[in-house]
């Protein structure tokens, strides 16, 4: 009985020791061999890229459309967009008029056109005494009476007679008197007790410091009229943006609420720019037909711009670090490389590429940030730190190891060079020098 035990447990030890073996055996298989995601997706694998490029993947068409893979071509072309603006109506400055008293006096009467009104060019105003103004046109009275004796008595009578008269009738306009009243004065010799003060422009009142009998000194405002038949449009812009805006510049504007359109013109006058806002003030005039446009209202302004033939690509594609932007590029058969460019101004939804990319080439509009991921999951298991060179004809960051196992390589002078792809060392190969100069 006890060597049919022993038998029993060599027989149970040597079947565990066998099972223990043969799981072992299947964890080694399943750590080896390639999952099945693994043969749809080439990324960070050397056998399957066609690129030096490091991080380039490369993607089944199965799985671009599992991922929503969108690929477009680079164009260089011109761009024609509007550049909308808010603008705010002002008064034209050089059309406000400040009535002012001339003299000492009181107010006689008053009108009815109070703040806001609209005046008529020479409409009455206000009627004033001023003191001052009687004693003048006595003083030219008694001149006109002694003007024979004064004529007798002086040597250049002609002369002196009439730049006495042209005194008098300068005191008098100053003080209110216009010229009739002035020729009536002179006929008929009868004293202007009130002034009549009329609006020198058909505008609106801004201003009204008059009452009924109340006295004013000389330089009292006692109206301002504004002229609204033309307008300014003061706007604010980007640095990066007042090119769009020459003076002499014909630009289109609406009202937003009343749905009516205008035109306006950039004046001639230079921006001005705000320290505090970091923006350039834009001065545009415009006629204001019915005067329909009030300071301060607020406006639309679209304005057009166009540039010549650039390059830009969607805002959407670039993956932007903060650092540097990247987009990808197809390589053909499923690869995209990494590309990192250098961009310029920002034109609506697309953003101008200065450097990095050429016409024709392809790039990722969507499902870019899926592919980044995937580059940057073959850069760490590929261990490509430490082992980036520049290709010396593109300057583009090149994998060694991939150089060489693609058989992009080449000696010049007992140094080797390292290249991302056939094109560039087929150019490096027919004149090295001319690449090594310039490095």
């Amino acid at each position: 009985m006890k060597r049919l035990g022993f038998v029993v447990l060599f027989l149970f030890v040597l079947a565990g020791s066998f099972l223990a073996g043969s799981w072992y055996s299947r964890q080694e298989t399943a750590r080896t061999k390639p999952s099945a995601a693994a043969s749809q997706v080439g990324e960070g694998s050397e056998d399957d890229s066609s690129s030096g490029i490091p991080g380039a993947v490369r993607i089944t068409p199965e799985k671009q459309q599992l991922i929503g893979v969108k690929v477009g071509p680079v164009e260089r072309k011109p761009v024609s967009r509007t550049l909308r603006v808010l603008g705010r109506v002002a008064a034209d400055e050089t059309r406000i008029y400040r009535i002012l008293a001339v003299a000492d006096g009181w107010i006689v009467n008053t009108f009815n056109n109070p703040t806001g009104s609209l005046v008529k060019k020479e409409e009455g105003l206000v009627s004033v005494y001023i003191p001052e103004l009687v004693t003048e046109q006595i003083g030219y009275l008694n001149w006109l009476i002694g003007q024979g004796a004064f004529s007798a008595q002086t040597r250049y009578s002609t002369q002196a007679v009439e730049l006495a008269r042209q005194q008098y009738f300068e005191n008098l306009r100053k003080l209110g008197l216009d010229q009739l009243q002035i020729e009536e004065l002179t006929r008929t010799r009868g004293l202007v007790r009130n002034v009549l003060i009329r609006t020198p422009v058909t505008g609106f009142v801004t201003v009204r410091n008059i009452s009924p009998d109340q006295r004013f000194e000389k330089g009292t405002e006692l109206f301002r009229i504004i002229d609204l038949s033309r307008v300014w449009i003061l706007a604010d812009l980007f640095e990066n943006e007042s090119e769009y805006l020459q003076p002499g510049k014909s630009v289109k504007f609406s009202l937003p609420q009343q749905g009516k359109t205008f035109r306006a013109r950039v004046s001639d006058i230079q921006p001005q720019f705000d320290p505090t806002t970091r923006t350039l003030k834009i001065r545009l005039e415009s006629d204001n037909p019915r005067f329909v446009l009030k300071p301060d209202m607020f406006v639309d302004l679209e304005i057009p711009v166009s540039l010549p033939p650039v390059i830009t690509v969607p805002a959407d594609a670039i993956l932007d670090s903060g650092l540097r932007k990247t987009v990808f590029v197809e390589c053909g058969g499923g690869s995209f490389e990494p590309r990192e460019i250098e961009t310029g101004r920002r034109i609506g939804s697309r953003i101008e590429v200065v450097k990095g990319l050429t016409a024709g080439e392809k790039i990722v509009l969507s499902g870019n940030f899926l592919i980044d991921s995937e580059s940057r999951l073959e850069l760490a298991a590929a261990g490509m730190v430490g082992t980036l060179v520049k290709d010396p004809v593109c300057d583009m960051d090149v994998a060694i190891g991939k150089a060489e196992k693609a058989g992009r390589t080449s000696t010049y002078k007992g140094k080797k060079y390292y290249f991302c792809s056939e094109e560039c060392k087929a150019r490096f190969d027919m004149k090295p020098e001319q690449y090594i100069k310039t490095k």
